[in-house]
């Protein structure tokens, strides 16, 4: 099956990354951002390799120097093609993105259901290239928002992108609620996700298992209340706790809990 949805939500924000790219100063994109080592620039230096990888064109041969905030093979090949740009102006890695946007854009258009069914690693696992496309999603999407923190200019924190992030890092809160943080059985613990892509999530252990349901049929321990923005950094490991603004109701040492474990991405 052609996952058109997939590549339609994929399209818009490509292209809400190139809008970005087009406002920013040299300066702007040589500012850190909350990934470690990683300017701005450098991020969308990584995104430009992992489509490369995607499309089928050739790797970079270049081969950065050992930095400390490269811990396994993966790091160290994404850290090998985003060191090759970083001499180069932000706007020209812009405008290579843009050729490469174009370009898989009509790739992706043009396939048809063998080619997105092709079996492939993906960073969760063995799986296709559909599977691979939807996570991609994710990664772009989370990578825009570290661009648009380090910079001041916030945006795109709804909509289909944000929307499917959202959704895909909520698939991990019963390991963060449960084995993580805890929670006693026969225990809930409500997320509350607001100013951006608003979601209402319980999570309740039963019988030593964690699982997400409509309402609690259980005690609720602890509401937790957070932005989008704040949801998305702490779920994708890039701030901590002590980091975001987030309320807590009910039990605050379990609330806590739960919230300085809720790096979903380690």
């Amino acid at each position: 099956m052609i996952p058109t949805e997939t590549i339609d939500t994929l399209e818009r924000s490509w292209k809400a990354l190139s809008e970005l790219g087009a406002e920013l100063t040299e300066a702007e994109w040589k500012t850190a951002t909350d990934l470690p080592g990683w300017t701005v620039q450098d991020n969308l230096a990584h995104l430009v390799g992992i489509e490369r990888m995607l499309q089928g064109l050739a790797p970079t041969e270049h081969r950065a120097s050992p930095r400390d905030y490269v811990r396994n093979p993966i790091g160290e090949s994404n850290e090998h093609f985003v060191d090759s740009m970083r001499a180069l102006p932000g706007a020209e890695v812009l405008q290579q993105w843009n050729e490469l946007v174009d370009l898989r854009v009509r790739t992706l258009r043009e396939g048809d259901d063998t080619y997105f069914a092709r079996e492939m690693l993906t960073p969760t696992g063995p799986g296709t290239l559909a599977d691979f496309l939807s996570i991609r999603i994710l990664d772009c999407w989370l990578h825009e928002q570290d661009m648009r923190r380090a910079v001041g200019r916030p945006g795109h924190l709804n909509g289909p992108a944000a929307e499917h992030t959202v959704d895909r890092l909520i698939r991990t809160i019963p390991i963060v609620v449960g084995k993580r943080a805890g929670t006693p059985d026969g225990g809930a613990v409500v997320i509350d996700i607001t100013d951006g892509v608003s979601r209402h999530i319980v999570c309740e252990v039963q019988e030593g298992r964690a699982k997400i349901v409509a309402s609690p049929t259980t005690a609720r321990l602890a509401t937790i209340t957070l932005s989008t923005e704040a949801f998305v950094v702490l779920a994708a490991g890039r701030r901590t706790a002590d980091q975001v603004a987030a309320t807590v109701a009910g039990d605050g040492e379990l609330g806590r809990r739960v919230l300085s474990q809720f790096n979903m991405m380690i």
